[in-house]
């Protein structure tokens, strides 16, 4: 028998709430995760990130030239499980049990799943902290900011303080969040390719850190926000023209895309001079993006060139030479086992090469780096937990549908990206065999993973865990159906607390105040 029947409700089911340079503030220490799997940026973890020329992980947004994420190939000497392991993309923690259950942050997931009900998410905290001190150990002489959009909370903003990193935001909701929270705002980033006036205004009351000029119209509206006598510091984003990302929604470096203005086509050049003739603004450096689910280093490489050509034509120009020199994120990460991942060292050795030759043979001095991780951080520290809800037998095609689905994972449906869910809770007694996981919306497309092998006996009530789901799940989900989003659990060392409760019914029709 499956190890649990269908809960009456599972969906309400629940515990109650338990300067110039962005210098990080001291780090204490934090336990080392438990498993010992090696992480980002020193030994690949479980859940490392694909490698260069890899198709985009499942889950992944692909992004052409993409590199691993944090959590590249593992140092020398190291031990980690092999790329086609089948705990390779999980959580350092993530361990077996028996009747084939599976523990992450030393918590059975059986036990988060009847104690806090499905769908849910699982965020292996030891595992968030293990990958920031990658980031920070491949790249010590950097700013390394978080990139809030992939997940973000409460706790997040927390572990990523202590940890050492700043942070960047895209709307004054972020924003907000973080500060009330006690992140200091002059280590903070706003991007946006439209920000709105409250947005700007929030970044100028709370005393954000830098603001990326995405476009000329937020160059007088945010010089003309600025109090007199101050200056606030931007970077300005530049467009490199360079294809990254595997897939079209995700490839952010190229002219025929929303963000950034163009090297090619003077617009950023005409951005600079704007910037540099305001009093209130403070031109402190260039920001670029390429793109997502990148794992390979090279279009990176061709980023610093492009922008090292800018930074010297800016010096000769207007005589200014500007100090830092933000490259974004995309670091890619494995979805499913024996994906490519982006070789964080490897990344942060070459692009720092590069750097330091380039800037020399220009004449100019090494400014400082700037790298935004958010997917490569969070992705494979989250677990989401499913219960089987129906298995539907259609002609050469299995369906097995879950309890959850687009609402809270839109990213197959987006990207078409591939999942590798896992049955736990049971032994099954038949062999695996090709079914089609989807959710219980209503859209054909509501498909959580095509064509994956789960045992032949599924059946209702049965439990599904999806490994790398700590990125771009909560973050993007939707009231499509009025299906109320999950709640987050964070595991380490053997307890589970909720950080974000489930959303229920009631707080869906307290907003629907009208008739």
């Amino acid at each position: 028998m499956s190890h649990r029947t269908l809960p009456p409700t599972a969906h309400g089911a629940g515990d109650p709430a338990s300067a110039t340079t962005m210098a990080p503030p001291p780090r204490t220490a934090a336990p080392p995760s438990p498993g010992g799997g090696p992480l980002p940026g020193s030994e690949l973890p479980r859940g490392s990130e694909p490698s260069a020329g890899s198709e985009p992980s499942a889950g992944s947004e692909p992004s052409a030239g993409s590199e691993p994420s944090a959590g590249g190939e593992p140092s020398a000497g190291s031990e980690s499980p092999s790329a086609g392991e089948p705990l390779s993309i999980w959580p350092r923690s993530a361990a077996p049990l028996g009747h084939d259950d599976l523990a992450v942050g030393g918590v059975p997931l059986t036990e988060i799943a009847d104690r806090f009900g499905t769908p849910a998410y699982v965020l292996d905290e030891d595992e968030v902290r293990h990958r920031c001190r990658a980031y920070l150990r491949a790249f010590p002489d950097a700013d390394v900011c978080y990139a809030a959009k992939a997940f973000l909370c409460r706790a997040m903003v927390h572990w990523v303080h202590e940890e050492g990193l700043g942070l960047d935001v895209c709307s004054a909701g972020e924003l907000e969040l973080a500060v009330t929270t006690g992140f200091p705002p002059e280590r903070i980033v706003l991007h946006g390719n439209a920000k709105s006036p409250a947005d700007l205004r929030a970044a100028l009351r709370l005393g954000v850190g830098r603001i990326v000029i995405d476009s000329t119209s937020e160059i007088a509206r945010l010089a003309a926000a600025a109090p007199a006598g101050s200056r606030q510091r931007v970077l300005i984003r530049v467009v490199p023209g360079i294809a990254a990302g595997g897939h079209a929604k995700i490839r952010t470096g190229t002219d025929d895309q929303k963000f950034g203005l163009s090297i090619a086509d003077g617009s950023a050049q005409h951005a600079i001079a704007r910037v540099l003739s305001q009093p209130r603004l403070e031109l402190v450096g260039l920001h670029c993006h390429l793109g997502s689910q990148i794992t390979t280093v090279k279009p990176y490489l061709s980023a610093v060139r492009r922008l090292i050509g800018l930074l010297a034509r800016i010096h000769e120009q207007h005589g200014v030479t500007l100090p830092e020199l933000d490259l974004g994120g995309g670091h890619g990460i494995a979805y499913r086992p024996g994906e490519p991942a982006l070789d964080l060292p490897s990344l942060s050795t070459k692009i720092r090469a590069e750097l330091a030759g380039g800037c020399a043979a220009a004449g100019l001095p090494v400014p400082r780096l700037a790298v935004e991780p958010g997917r490569a951080i969070a992705g494979p520290a989250g677990v989401a937990l499913y219960q089987v809800l129906a298995v539907k037998r259609t002609g050469a095609h299995t369906f097995v549908a879950v309890d959850g689905g687009m609402s809270d994972n839109p990213r197959p449906a987006l990207y078409g990206v591939r999942y590798a869910p896992r049955l736990i809770g049971r032994r099954p007694s038949a062999a695996p065999e090709p079914v089609t996981v989807v959710g219980r919306h209503c859209e054909a497309g509501d498909v959580l993973a095509a064509e994956v092998p789960l045992p032949g006996d599924i059946r209702p009530g049965d439990l599904l865990a999806v490994p790398v789901a700590g990125a771009y799940h909560l973050s993007m989900a939707s009231g499509y159906n009025l299906v109320g989003r999950p709640p987050v659990i964070a595991v380490t060392e053997g307890h589970a607390r909720l950080l974000v409760r489930r959303e229920s019914l009631a707080d869906i029709q307290e907003r629907d105040i009208g008739l």
